[in-house]
């Protein structure tokens, strides 16, 4: 069965950095989108960062220029590496991911059937 485990949370200090993993086993579709969401105490669960098969990426406005979303196929690894971190970026992080039919990588986590446990990241 297809199983996500994230890691790499943690507490830094604002304009710090930190890099969130996430292990995959069990996916292995040829197309597919891999994808970074967070949520925040009270609020939505929202898109950072999306990268598809095809190792092209998407990013939240709030988080361009910051956030690189990347992938180690080899290491069945998802990666987000996050700098200049802000109060604001504090939030419990998801890794998720889906199959695809054509090149367009989903925003909306409806469309994400798989997802990890979740890792806290706290900036101050």
């Amino acid at each position: 069965h297809v199983q996500l485990v994230e890691s790499g949370g943690g507490s830094a200090q604002a304009g710090g950095s930190l890099r969130l993993s996430c292990a995959v086993s069990g996916f292995n579709y040829r197309n597919y989108c891999m994808a970074w969401f967070r949520q925040a105490p009270g609020l939505e669960r929202e898109g950072v960062a999306v990268i598809g098969s095809d190792g092209r990426t998407k990013y939240a406005d709030s988080v361009k220029g910051r956030f690189t979303i990347s992938q180690d196929n080899a290491k069945n690894t998802l990666y987000l590496q996050m700098n200049s971190l802000s109060p604001e970026d504090t939030a419990m992080y998801f890794c998720a991911a889906t199959w695809v039919y054509t090149d367009r990588c989903p925003s909306s986590r409806s469309e994400y059937p798989y997802w990890g446990q979740g890792t806290q990241v706290t900036v101050s």
